[in-house]
C-alpha cells in the first residue's frame, strides 16, 4: 500500500511540475496542417499537439493523427488507444460499460487532474446528492456545490457513417492529458470530462470494413451501410423512449453512476459546425432553464469560433426540440444540459470537393455561413468537433459553481412541478383490464427511473382536468381501485414522466424533424388519468415494488385482451396444447368472449405464473367451439434496400420470445415452394423512399455489391449475408409468394409493402389512394374496429389507438365508387330540385345501402347483369377489420393531424384472402421502436390464429 501510494505521489509531482511552455510534437503538428485544407479551418486549440516522452500520441499508437488521410479506427483499436493512455497518464481512466448486441465492448473514457481521477467516487457521490434536492436543504447543496466537479460527457460515432468523432475524441483525450497551457490546465482542474468515442460499435466498425474494401476496389461502387446496429440504423438515434437497444441501456448506466451536467452527442451531416438550439416547436416540458443554457452555451461556442474567422458555425435553423426520442433526452428529462453538433462530414477519410448550395445562404440565424464551395478533408471535421467541444469545456471551466448550481437549480424546479405548472401527478388504475400491457408501461417508465407509487387504498380524486371554462362546474371524482399506481409530479424526473405521458399538440404549419405524438399511455393501449388537483399527493401511498401473479391451478381461461403476454405465453411453451374459443361461452356463470385461450395449468409452466395476463381456473373444460391454438413456423422477410423500419419489428419478436428465420427478399425468389418451410411471413416496412418498384427490381443492375464477412470484411455479414445487394425480389419472388398465400399461408405487410402487396396483384380488390391534403407525421390517431368477429381483432375495444405516419391510404372495393348525385345547372339554388320543363318533377329513386361486408362490391343499379361475371364470391373479398375513425375531427388523438377527412373512414387493417390463405394489410406501422405494444396484438393475434383466419 506505501509503495502504490509512493508511485502514485511520485507521478502525480512529475505530472504538475511539467513546464507550461511545452515543446509541441513538430511531425504531429505539421500533419495537422497537411490534412487541414485552409488555415481558417483551424484555431490555435487544435492546430498543433504537444509532445510527451511518456504518453502515446494517436500518431505514435496508430502510425497516423486523428483525421489523417486514408484512416479510420476500429473501435477495438480506439479502445486500445484509450487504455494505453490509461496506462500512461493518471489523468485517464478507462470504463467498460457494457456491449452491443453483437458481444462488441462500450467503453467510457474519464480525464480530469490527477487528483480528481483517485477520488472519482467522491465527485460521483456529490452528483448524485445535487441530482435529488429533496435530500438537501439549501446550506447543504451550495457546500456540495462549492466542493464538486461538472461532468461534461461528449459521445461519439452513434451514427456509423458520421466517422469523425471517434478520430477526433482520441485526440482531445490526448491532449487533456498532457497539454499544460493555461486553458487546458483551468478544463482539467475544475471539470470531468467523460468520454464515450464509439456508440455504435457494431457499426463503427462494419463502416471501417467498407472503407477497407472501398480502398481495396477503387474502380467499382462500394457496397451502402446496410446494417448499422444489430437492429437498426440511423434510428438508434431514436430509442430513448423505448430503452429497447444495448446502446441506449450502456448509456443510460453511464448516466446512472455519473449524473453529468451537461450531455453532448457529436453527429456529422451539414455544413460546417450547427450547434444545437432548436427552430421549435420546443418540447414543453422541457425547463426554460435548460432552453436558456443550451442558447447561452451555443453563442458562446459561435461567437469564439467567429471571432478567429472560422466560417461556417451557426445555430437554430436545423432541428425543432420537440420529440423526447433522441439519445440526448437521457440527459434533458433527467436536468441534464443536452445539446449536440453537425459538422460536415464526408464519411470517407478523403478530401473532396463539395458544393454547399443552401446552406451557404446568409440567413438571420446564419450570418456567417458555409462557404459555397470548399475541399473538406477529416482534418477539417476533426478540427471543427475538437474546437467547439474545447470552447465549450473552458466555459465549464471558467463557470463550475454555475453548472452544478444549475442542475442542483433545476432539479428543484421539477420537484415543484407537481405545485407549481402541475399536473400533479398521473395515475394508472390498477382495475383496467390490460394488466400485461399496464405493466409493459410500469416497467418502462421504472428503467427511466421514474418514481412509482401505489395506493394503499381504493381511492377518489377529481382530476380537475380537463379545465371548465365556467369555474362553477363541478366534476365528478374519479375513482381508482386499490393498488393503484401513481406517477407523483414532486419527483426529479417530473419533466420527463410528464412528456412520456402527457397527449401532444402539434400545428399542421409546423416544420417537424420526427414523430410529433408518442403519448405512451395510447400507444401501448392502456388508460393513464393526468390529475391536476394536488390532492392526490395526499392519498396514502407506498413505493411500487413489482411482483409476480399467482399460480394457478387446472384448466385456465386466460381471456385475449390484445397484450403481448398472450404471445409471450404462447411461444414460451411451444409443445403445450393450447385452444382457442371461436365463439363466445360461459363457464362458472361468467361470459367470456371468442378469443379466449383455455389450457392446463401445468402444461402452460412457469411462465403463466411470470406474466400478468387475466386468467381464471375453470372447474371444469367449457363446452365450446375451440381450435388448437399452435405455434407456426415464422420468417421474417427483409429487402436489401434498408433494414432499418424490419429491424424494430425484429426486436419486437426478439423481447416477445418468438421464434423466426431472418430471409431476404433474394431467398424468396429461390424458393419455390415456401410453404413447405414457412407457415407465417412477415414483412414489414421496407422503410423511407422505397416503393413497390424497388422492392420487386432493387438497386440498379451494375458490379456486384457483396455484403459477406471476409477476410477484408470481418465485420460484415452477421445478421444475414449476400454476394451482391442489387437483386430484389423479383417477379418470381412474386410469384412465390403468391403461391405461398394461396397454399393456406399468412403474408402480414405494413406501410410499404402492404403496398407492394396491392400494386402486385397480391391483394386484390384494394387500392392505394393519393392524398393532397394528409399531413401526418408520427401521429397517434384513432380507429374503430369494424370486424369484431375477425381473430385479428380479438382482445380490442370498439376504438383503438393507431400510430400513423401518413401512407398509403386505402380503398376497398370491386369498382370506384360513383360520385354523389349533384344538381344540374338551372333555376334555384344547389338543393332545389332540377325540374325539366313541359312534364314535372319526378324524384331519383334513393341509392340502396349496402349490406354489411358489401362496401365496394353493390352491384350496378341499373343492368346488374353486366358485370355479375366479374364480381368475387363474398369469401375472397377483402374484409375490413379496423378503420379509421369516420369523423375527420375525432381522428387526433396525438401530435399533427392535417387533411384528416382523406384518411377518416378508409380502411386501416383489411385481411384480404387469397386461395387457402391471407395477406393482412396494414397503413400503420404496428411495431415501432419498441413504443407501439398496444398495437403488437394486430400481428400476434394473426400470427396464433394463422391457420383460422379464413
Amino acid at each position: 500500500m506505501r509503495l502504490a501510494l509512493f508511485l502514485f505521489l511520485a507521478a502525480t509531482t512529475a505530472f504538475a511540475q511539467q513546464p507550461s511552455q511545452q515543446v509541441n510534437d513538430t511531425v504531429y503538428t505539421e500533419q495537422i496542417r497537411q490534412f487541414t485544407t485552409e488555415p481558417r479551418f483551424m484555431t490555435e486549440l487544435v492546430d498543433h499537439l504537444p509532445a510527451s516522452d511518456t504518453v502515446p500520441s494517436p500518431l505514435k499508437h496508430h502510425g497516423y493523427i486523428a483525421g489523417a488521410e486514408g484512416h479510420l479506427t476500429y473501435a477495438e483499436d480506439v479502445y486500445r488507444y484509450m487504455r494505453a493512455l490509461e496506462a500512461a497518464s493518471p489523468r485517464i481512466k478507462v470504463i467498460s460499460v457494457g456491449q452491443s448486441e453483437e458481444g462488441r465492448e462500450t467503453i467510457l473514457v474519464v480525464a480530469s487532474n490527477e487528483e480528481t481521477i483517485a477520488n472519482l467516487d467522491r465527485y460521483k457521490e456529490i452528483n448524485r446528492r445535487l441530482a435529488d434536492p429533496r435530500k438537501l436543504n439549501d446550506a447543504d447543496a451550495r457546500a456540495l456545490i462549492a466542493q464538486g466537479k461538472p461532468m461534461y460527457w461528449a459521445t461519439g460515432a452513434m451514427h456509423s457513417p458520421e466517422t469523425g468523432s471517434p478520430e477526433m475524441l482520441m485526440e482531445l483525450a490526448y491532449r487533456l492529458a498532457v497539454e499544460e497551457t493555461p486553458f487546458i490546465r483551468s478544463i482539467r482542474d475544475n471539470v470531468i470530462v467523460l468520454i464515450t468515442p464509439v456508440l455504435e460499435v457494431d457499426g463503427r466498425n462494419r463502416q471501417v470494413d467498407l472503407w477497407n474494401y472501398r480502398k481495396a476496389n477503387p474502380t467499382v461502387p462500394t457496397p451502402p451501410l446496410i446494417y448499422w446496429g444489430h437492429h437498426v440504423a440511423h434510428d438508434n438515434n431514436r430509442d430513448q423512449i423505448g430503452l429497447a437497444l444495448a446502446l441506449s441501456r450502456n448509456a443510460m448506466k453511464v448516466y446512472d453512476d455519473f449524473r453529468p451536467q451537461v450531455m453532448h452527442d457529436l453527429h456529422e451531416s451539414i455544413p460546417f459546425l450547427y450547434i444545437s438550439t432548436g427552430t421549435g416547436p420546443l418540447n414543453p416540458s422541457l425547463d426554460p432553464l435548460m432552453v436558456d443554457e443550451w442558447h447561452r452555451m451555443a453563442f458562446n461556442e459561435v461567437d469564439k469560433m467567429t471571432e478567429r474567422g472560422v466560417p461556417g458555425v451557426w445555430l437554430h435553423g436545423f432541428w425543432d426540440g420537440w420529440a423526447p426520442n433522441y439519445l440526448f433526452w437521457l440527459g434533458a428529462g433527467r436536468n441534464t444540459i443536452a445539446r449536440f453538433y453537425e459538422t460536415f462530414g464526408n464519411r470517407w477519410p478523403t478530401t473532396e470537393r463539395r458544393v454547399v448550395r443552401n446552406f451557404s445562404d446568409r440567413q438571420w440565424y446564419r450570418t456567417n455561413p458555409p462557404l459555397p464551395e470548399v475541399r473538406w478533408s477529416l482534418r477539417n471535421n476533426v478540427n471543427f468537433q475538437q474546437s467547439g467541444v474545447l470552447f465549450a469545456l473552458g466555459d465549464m471551466a471558467a463557470n463550475r459553481e454555475r453548472f452544478l448550481e444549475r442542475y442542483w437549480q433545476l432539479g428543484k424546479r421539477s420537484i415543484a412541478k407537481a405545485q407549481n405548472e402541475g399536473p400533479a401527478a398521473w395515475v394508472l388504475d390498477a382495475g383496467q383490464k390490460r394488466q400485461g400491457q399496464l405493466h409493459d408501461l410500469l416497467a418502462l417508465l421504472k428503467q427511466h427511473g421514474v418514481e412509482i407509487h401505489t395506493a394503499d387504498e381504493a381511492f377518489s380524486v377529481t382530476t380537475n382536468w380537463p379545465p371548465s371554462p365556467n369555474k362553477t362546474d363541478k366534476q365528478e371524482p374519479a375513482k381508482f381501485a386499490k393498488g393503484s399506481y401513481i406517477v407523483r409530479m414532486d419527483q426529479p424526473y417530473s419533466r420527463l414522466a410528464d412528456t412520456l405521458l402527457d397527449v401532444q399538440f402539434v400545428r399542421g404549419e409546423e416544420r417537424v424533424y420526427d414523430d410529433t405524438g408518442w403519448t405512451l399511455g395510447y400507444l401501448k393501449n392502456v388508460a393513464v388519468t393526468r390529475v391536476a388537483n394536488p390532492d392526490v399527493l395526499k392519498v396514502k401511498m407506498r413505493a411500487w415494488t413489482p411482483a409476480a401473479p399467482a399460480a394457478l391451478r387446472g384448466t385456465v381461461a386466460i381471456e385475449n385482451f390484445a397484450e403481448t403476454d398472450l404471445a409471450r405465453l404462447r411461444f414460451a411453451n411451444p409443445n403445450a396444447k393450447m385452444l382457442v374459443a371461436t365463439e363466445e361461452f360461459t363457464a362458472d356463470k361468467r361470459k367470456y368472449a371468442p378469443g379466449t385461450v383455455l389450457v392446463s395449468a401445468s402444461e402452460a409452466g412457469d411462465a403463466l405464473s411470470k406474466l400478468h395476463l387475466p386468467t381464471t381456473s375453470l372447474a371444469a373444460m367449457p363446452n365450446v367451439k375451440t381450435r388448437e391454438l399452435r405455434a407456426p413456423r415464422i420468417a421474417l422477410m427483409h429487402t436489401w434496400l434498408r433494414t432499418q423500419d424490419e429491424g424494430w419489428w425484429r426486436l419486437a419478436l426478439e423481447s416477445l420470445g418468438i421464434p423466426y428465420d431472418y430471409i431476404s427478399t433474394q431467398d424468396v425468389a429461390k424458393m419455390a415452394d415456401l410453404g413447405a418451410r414457412y407457415d407465417v411471413i412477415l414483412f414489414p416496412p421496407a422503410g423511407s423512399g422505397v416503393g413497390p418498384q424497388d422492392i420487386v427490381n432493387g438497386f440498379a443492375p451494375g458490379p456486384p455489391l457483396p455484403w459477406k464477412k471476409t477476410p477484408l470484411t470481418p465485420n460484415l455479414g452477421g445478421v444475414d449475408e449476400t454476394d451482391d445487394m442489387r437483386p430484389g425480389l423479383g417477379l418470381e419472388g412474386v410469384a412465390n409468394l403468391q403461391r405461398f398465400v394461396e397454399g393456406g399461408g399468412l403474408l402480414v405487410t405494413a406501410r410499404d409493402t402492404s403496398a407492394f402487396a396491392v400494386e402486385y396483384g397480391l391483394a386484390r380488390w384494394v387500392r392505394v389512394v393519393d392524398t393532397t391534403k394528409l399531413k401526418a407525421p408520427g401521429t397517434v390517431v384513432s380507429a374503430v374496429v369494424t370486424d369484431k368477429k375477425h381473430p385479428v381483432a380479438w382482445g380490442y375495444d370498439d376504438t383503438l389507438p393507431l400510430y400513423f405516419s401518413g401512407s398509403p391510404v386505402f380503398r376497398v372495393g370491386f369498382r370506384e365508387e360513383r360520385e354523389n348525385d349533384a344538381r344540374p345547372s338551372g333555376r334555384g339554388n344547389r338543393i332545389d330540385p332540377d325540374v325539366p320543363q313541359g312534364r314535372g318533377f319526378v324524384p331519383l329513386p334513393e341509392r340502396a345501402k349496402p349490406a354489411p361486408g358489401e362496401e365496394g362490391f353493390q352491384l350496378p343499379e341499373d343492368a346488374p347483369w353486366g358485370i355479375e361475371h366479374a364480381m368475387p364470391k363474398p369469401e375472397d373479398r377483402p374484409r375490413v377489420i379496423i378503420s379509421f375513425a369516420a369523423k375527420a375531427d375525432q381522428l387526433l388523438m396525438s401530435g399533427m393531424l392535417e387533411g384528416g377527412e382523406e384518411i377518416a373512414g378508409k380502411p386501416a387493417v383489411i385481411a384480404a384472402p387469397r386461395g387457402k390463405g391471407t395477406i393482412l394489410l396494414m397503413a400503420n406501422n404496428p411495431m415501432w421502436r419498441q413504443n407501439t405494444s398496444g398495437s403488437y396484438a394486430l400481428v400476434l393475434n394473426a400470427i396464433m390464429n394463422w391457420d383460422g383466419l379464413r
